[in-house]
């Protein structure tokens, strides 16, 4: 089975942790979707986010859509705790930004979008509160070309926004107008794709499309746009399964070489500590002894030391034997 490591990034009050609970609803993990407002949400799990309604540490949670293993990862969307969200980054996979569409892109969301680009991690878009007073998808979707990357595709066409029932549509073959958009960005970065383009005679294949949008948003090249509500559940259907066919899930090597990252430190309920890893080969076992990175050279240092310490010492003893003598 594959597994993929999933970041939802988002400035604060996005909605970011609401549709963390969704996706877990939607894949069975919880039976009810927690309130930030109630304080009882899966992954705000410390007193005082509770108390203050926000996310302060990164916290994971695992599920499964088909026959991949997603391990999601809610981080913090206050700019105080923006180290906590850094040190997460290195181990995704992919990432889902998620926009208000009400508030639009704000300063935190321009700071994450700039490192998800930096770091090359294939992103998707999730424009959010689609039933809120006041959302809006052309205005939002202009604000992220500007702003953001001007390499997005809406992914289907939100209606009904401001209301309670407000949906989302994902587009198909049969819109002419997406399959358009979609061969004019896609074209940007495939000769092949922009020599059929300009051919009219010989348009691209539909399914050709498909597969060039999924090759490069796992390349970091493009960004599909979704809308939604977490509240309500509309378009979270569409973005799952964008998740799992536009973003890169891997195998691993389990019998490879011991290799991994820890991102994560917290102590569990009887005060031990528990350390969270991205493995990049190899398998870990109950009772392994692992060796980190720095070990070896720490040890070269010590024994350097020790033996200029004893070679320095043994030099004096034997010039002290020598001058008495």
């Amino acid at each position: 089975m594959s597994t993929l490591n999933l970041g939802i990034l988002a400035h604060v009050d996005a909605g970011k942790t609401s549709l963390t609970e969704r996706l877990l609803h939607a894949a069975g993990v919880i039976d009810e979707i927690g309130s930030v407002d109630d304080g009882n949400t899966q992954t705000d799990s410390l007193a005082l986010e509770r108390q203050r309604g926000i996310t302060i540490k990164s916290a994971v949670v695992s599920f499964v859509i088909g026959d991949v293993t997603v391990n999601l990862i809610d981080t913090p969307g206050h700019p105080d705790f923006i180290a906590e969200v850094e040190r997460v980054l290195n181990v995704l996979d992919g990432a889902v930004l998620v926009i208000s569409a009400v508030e639009g892109v704000q300063a935190q969301t321009r700071v994450l979008m700039r490192t998800l680009q930096r770091l090359r991690i294939p992103t998707l878009i999730f424009v959010n509160k689609i039933d809120r007073g006041g959302a809006q998808d052309e205005h939002v979707l202009r604000n992220i070309t500007e702003t953001l990357t001007p390499y997005v595709v809406p992914m289907g066409s939100a209606h009904g926004l401001g209301a309670r029932d407000a949906g989302f549509t994902p587009y198909g073959a049969a819109d002419g107008a997406f399959t358009a958009a979609l061969a004019d960005l896609l074209a940007r970065h495939d000769d092949a794709i922009l020599a059929a383009y300009v051919d009219d005679e010989t348009p691209v294949a539909y399914g050709r499309l498909r597969d060039e949008l999924a090759a490069q948003t796992k390349r970091a090249l493009v960004h599909p746009v979704f809308f939604g509500s977490a509240i309500t559940g509309a378009g979270v259907d569409a973005l799952i399964s964008g998740i799992t066919e536009l973003l890169p899930a891997g195998e691993g090597d389990a019998d490879g070489p011991v290799s991994g990252t820890v991102f994560k430190v917290e102590r569990g309920p009887a005060g031990e500590k528990i350390a969270y890893v991205r493995m990049f080969s190899g398998t870990v076992r109950t009772r392994d002894r692992l060796r980190f990175r720095g070990d070896n050279e720490q040890g070269n240092e010590q024994g350097n030391e020790q033996g200029n310490e004893q070679g320095n010492e043994q030099g004096n003893e034997q010039g002290n034997e020598q001058g008495n003598e």
